[in-house]
């Protein structure tokens, strides 16, 4: 058990918003907007209690088998007009932005949604091709990258003092610059000066998630995250994590039960037992396996050649990378490495990495909710990810099956009422700004 002391937060609901293939079909169509699909699923959530949209991001053509993603902050920016109550999680890379524009960006994102922006902060594995650099960074250089964003826009945010705008008699906004400070930020990436030129925001700062589970990552994590966003197959690897990252963050003098984790379930839904085997089945025995070579090989870092080698045979040891030498998502690296060091065949492994490396689960809403309830009750779970909504059969197992009856295990409640969103997550208070 890795939970925290106190009353447990309730389960908190996330479905995603963009780089579905809806989104595309819709690229085709001149009479329709390619956020129409994303309005309808945005408002199905916000409907039935969900508590957050999630959008990812690819900076790549054909990265990773996708075609790509719509650009997360513009998307969630328009999608904050037809919803008033989730939260707005971006996916913005730290390795080709500045910390000034992502400052500006998800200050913004907060004003227009009141209150409701969340950043998921992560390094890219991809797309240096297209931002002016032959070779990508090594992970270490754009950890350290990472670590100076987040410090920078930290210090932007906070460089408005409490009182620095009051209202006149007349309803018009006064400004004391006095309590409007520079920032005067000097590190090995980044100089900027500060303050930041847009007001104070709802949230003081958007809620911090943070994805990335190598050394790197857990270390960013553990300092700077207040949601970490991972790929934990098993609820061994769950509470290995946990325990991994919450002592690292405690070391560091961050609150008890900070980071809280937020694991994205892939589930595969029946009416009976049977059924979710059955359907489950099915999807393994339809893989693309030539596809699924080089899908694996990605996963594995995109150093390794499975072309020639045998299905129902396990991977040969010395063709593993060593973890260190990746440049490239060294935690999937890990989590398949692992996978193939425990005798799975080449066919398991191709069949496994169509979930890449996500939580992936077969059964009956009650199944499903059963699986749910053990990370919840370890203390491994406090946001999870449910797709899905986009589609009939899949909706009506979620919104009338595992989501009833989460609530009638009190494991999930009801839904957002307003508020911010870090008041939804009942984060503890933000650290004082230092001057």
């Amino acid at each position: 058990m890795v939970s925290s002391s106190g009353p447990r937060r309730t389960l908190k609901i996330v479905t995603g918003v963009s780089g579905s293939a809806k989104v595309y079909a819709a690229a085709l169509d001149s009479s329709r907007s390619t956020l129409a699909h994303a309005v309808e699923v945005a408002k199905l959530a916000e409907a039935n209690g969900f508590d957050a949209l999630f959008a990812a991001d690819l900076l790549s053509f054909g990265a990773q088998g996708a075609i790509g993603a719509q650009e997360p902050l513009i998307f969630l920016a328009a999608l904050s007009a037809v919803t008033e109550r989730v939260g707005l999680i971006a996916t913005v890379t730290t390795t080709f932005h500045h910390p000034y524009n992502l400052a500006r960006l998800f200050g913004t994102l907060d004003h227009v949604s009141n209150g409701r922006a969340a950043w998921n902060a992560v390094t890219s594995s991809v797309g240096e091709e297209n931002y002016g650099g032959e070779d990508l960074p090594s992970p270490e250089r754009r950890y350290a990258r990472a670590t100076e964003s987040i410090e920078v826009v930290n210090a932007l945010f906070d460089s408005w003092e409490s009182g620095a705008l009051t209202l006149s008699a007349a309803g018009e906004a006064v400004l004391d610059a006095r309590a409007v400070r520079p920032i005067e930020y000097a590190g090995q990436f980044f100089t900027v000066r500060g303050p930041l030129n847009i007001p104070p925001l709802p949230q003081r700062r958007p809620v911090q998630f943070q994805a990335g589970q190598s050394e790197g990552g857990v270390e960013l994590g553990a300092r700077h995250a207040e949601v970490v966003f991972t790929s934990l197959p098993t609820l061994e690897d769950a509470v290995s994590y946990a325990k991994r990252i919450r002592s690292r963050a405690a070391e560091l003098g961050r609150p008890d039960g900070l980071p809280l984790v937020f694991s994205s379930l892939h589930a595969t839904y029946g009416a009976t037992e049977a059924e979710a085997r059955r359907l489950a089945r099915e999807r393994d025995d339809a893989t693309d396996f030539e596809s699924g070579r080089r899908r694996l090989e990605d996963m594995l870092g995109g150093g390794v050649d499975l072309s020639d080698l045998p299905l129902d045979k396990p991977i040969p040891e010395q063709l593993l990378p060593d973890v260190r030498s990746v440049n490239r998502r060294r935690g999937r690296v890990e989590i398949f490495s692992e996978f193939a060091r425990s005798g799975k065949t080449l066919r398991e492994l191709i069949v496994a990495a169509k979930d890449t490396g996500h939580w992936a689960a077969a059964g009956t809403p009650e199944q499903i909710a059963d699986e749910i309830e053990k990370r919840y009750t370890a203390g491994v779970l406090d946001l999870i990810g449910l797709g899905g909504l986009d589609d009939p059969r899949i909706r009506d197992f979620l919104l009338n099956g595992v989501l009833p009856e989460l609530r009638r295990r009190g494991i999930v409640d009801d839904g957002p009422e307003g508020g911010t969103f870090r008041e939804r997550l009942e984060l503890p208070p933000l650290p004082a700004a230092s001057r």
